[in-house]
This record gives structure tokens, sequence and C-alpha cells, in this order.
């Protein structure tokens, strides 16, 4: 077992690595009870059969510098390969304040190359190479020490049939020509602005009925200040305030701490005075919005203008597209996109790139009533209706 708790270590397995074209890499983490993931473990691996292939990196070592993982990760000839990456490049962002790049996500090449939706590495691994993982320390407290053997093993696996995965996978993509899609979709990842949280900008995560202004107003507030706060105390954003609870704000809008204590949710006697304090000023301040910065909910929370035929059809048109060609369909189109373009929205702001040409060019072509559905030997096709009367 590489177990790597040094610096001296680790700036030795990276001068190994840099001389590979890609590295596979996954990590542990726990985040229940803390805002900011805590890392635990970074798990490495190279295509080699020297004996130092594959490592596992303990960043909670107090002779450990990760900084020196910066100059691997930030090597344009070196591919890092991981497996839905989104949270552990996040989790990079926050500890370095940059991303690894260039990167390579085998969830979204398997997506991609008719894999499914979202599959997991287990089945990816059953289904590539035939082979299972022991799933005995999923559950693992990766933050404790020392960890046993079988536990580290788990966690080196998840790098070492990675690099075949890769292999295929990219194969796949460059035979069926479809390298430039992923592509697409691994420049959202790789985006800084993917990591960045913009707390007046959380209220659009939760579903409220209301289109008053103001009340969306109020909602703004409490959800910005929630976040902050969680932040500021490293605690999860539903620990500070449930979604239920923010609701309940907005209803009753409570201006004292005689009123929180009235409210079901609010459980006034938990709460401590900065958090009460914070809360009774959100409100005030939602309360006071000058009405032209009240905020306006879009189409995406607002289904009377939704033309449910015509979004049941695109549904089946997705499908279709999704069959025909063998990706997945939710990396094509969400519910939602679909639920936007049926109340009006254009189609053209929703599907670009490769997704455009596969379903968004057939999409807008229904919506304008230039071609229909229909079954051919059980399956749906297109019918151009555009030049019948």
């Amino acid at each position: 077992m590489n177990l790597i708790k040094t610096t001296q270590e680790l700036a030795s397995y990276c001068k190994f690595a840099a001389g590979f074209d890609y590295i596979t890499v996954d990590t542990e983490f726990l985040r229940e009870k803390t805002y900011f993931s805590k890392l635990c473990l970074v798990q490495i691996a190279v295509q080699s059969d020297s004996s130092k292939a594959a490592v596992v990196i303990d960043p909670l070592s107090s002779d450990i510098d990760l900084t020196l993982l910066l100059e691997l990760f930030e090597n344009k000839d070196i591919v890092k390969v991981f497996h839905a990456a989104r949270q552990d490049l996040e989790i990079f962002f926050q500890l370095f304040g940059s991303l690894p790049k260039p990167i390579f996500d085998t969830q979204i090449a398997a997506m991609v190359c008719g894999f499914g939706d979202q599959i997991g590495y287990d089945n990816l691994v059953k289904t590539i190479l035939n082979k299972t993982i022991d799933k005995s320390s999923r559950f693992t407290d990766w933050s404790r020490r020392p960890l046993s053997n079988q536990q580290l093993n788990y966690a080196l696996g998840d790098v070492t049939f990675l690099r075949e995965i890769y292999e295929y996978l990219d194969k796949k993509l460059i035979d069926n020509q479809r390298s430039t899609w992923v592509a697409e979709e691994l420049e959202i990842l790789t985006s800084e602005d993917t990591y960045k949280v913009d707390p007046s900008g959380m209220w659009k995560r939760i579903k409220i009925k209301s289109t008053s202004g103001k009340v969306l107003a109020i909602l703004r507030e409490l959800a910005s200040f929630r976040e902050i706060y969680a932040q500021s105390k490293n605690i999860p954003r539903n620990r500070v305030l449930k979604d239920e609870t923010i609701l309940e704000l907005c209803s009753v809008k409570p201006l004292s701490n005689a009123d929180l204590k009235t409210l079901r949710s609010y459980n006034f006697s938990n709460r401590s005075n900065d958090l009460n304090s914070g809360v009774l000023l959100a409100i005030k301040q939602g309360m006071n919005c000058p009405l032209e910065k009240q905020p306006i909910r879009g189409l995406i929370n607002n289904s009377n203008n939704k033309n449910t035929a015509l979004s049941d059809m695109l549904r089946v048109l997705l499908k279709s597209s999704s069959e025909n060609i063998g990706v997945a369909q939710k990396l094509i189109a969400t519910t939602s996109d679909l639920d936007l373009i049926a109340s009006g929205e254009s189609v053209d702001k929703i599907f670009r790139g490769w997704r455009y040409d596969i379903f968004g060019k057939d999409a807008l072509r229904l919506c304008q009533g230039k071609i229909g559905l229909a079954v051919n030997k059980n399956k749906i096709v297109t019918l151009d209706i555009s030049q019948k009367k």
C-alpha cells in the first residue's frame, strides 16, 4: 500500500506522475456536518507497472503540503481523469483557488457513449471491465485515523479501475467522433464560475408559489443571509434554516423575537441571538425593497403559460433522439428545458452546439409545426409536414 503522508513523499510521486499522459484522480471527503467539504484522502494513479503507480495521499497528515499537487494539476500536457468530477473539482477549487486542467469525466463520457443517465462508477466497472468492486468500506468515516488496509485498498480502487475505463471511453468517443461533445460539457465543469456561490441568487433554488415582488424580495434576503451565515459558521445551510422555515418566514413576515416564537417551524428556543437578529434584518430589508429592485420569478417557476401537449410531444421527441444516437436523455435536455420551451422560451437560447444539432433543431421545427411525430415499426419517427396544407 502506497500511503503518502509527507511532503517529501508527495514531491517524489508528483515528479514520477509528471511523466505520463494522464492521471486518474479521486477524493474521499466528509460534508454531512459542514458547509465546506473536509478533504480526507486524495487518490491518484498512472498507467504503469511500477509499484508506485497508484497512491493514496493523506491530507490530514501534519507533515504534508498539498500545494505540491498544483504543478501536476496545472500541467496542460497531462489529462486529469475523474468520475463524476464536480464535487472533487469543488474541493480542489476551495483548497487551491484554481481547477485542474485539462480534465476528462468518465461519467459524462459514458452518458455520451450510451451507458445511461449518470451511471455510477461501480456499474461502469461492471459493465465495461466485468469486474466487481468490494463495497464493504463504502460507509467509512474517512476522517478517522488510522485507516485499515482494506479501507485504503477500497479507496485506491476508485482510481485503478478508472485507468482502463478512461482508455475504453476515450477510444469510443474518437471512433464515434464525439470527443468534441464531451469537451463542450467539460467547459462548464472547468469554469471557475461553476464553483463560485452568489448568495444573492440562492433564492432561485427555493420553490415558492407566490409571485408577489415583496415576498420574493424577502425570500431573496433570507436565502442570501442563510448562505452567508452557513459559510461563516461552516455548517450546512439547512441546519441554519430549512427551506420550509424560510417559506413560513416569507408568509408570516415576523418583525420581532416575539413574532419568531410563534412560528411552527422556527424553533426559537434553539436559535442563537445573531441568527434571530439576522433573520429579522433580512425580512425588514426585503419588505423595504423598492419596487424596481424586487425580483421577478421567471418562467421556470411558472407553469401557467405552459402548453402541456407540446411539452409531452417534446418529451417523446427527446426520448426518440436519445435512443437514435445512444446518448443519455438528461445530457441532452432536462425536464425544465422542455417546460421552458413549451412555455414560449426560444429554443436557440436553451440548446447550443451538439445539443442543438441532435435535438434543438427538431424541437424548434416541432414548435413551429413543421414536423410531426409518428410510429414506424415500433419506433418514433419525425415527419416533414411543412409543405402540407
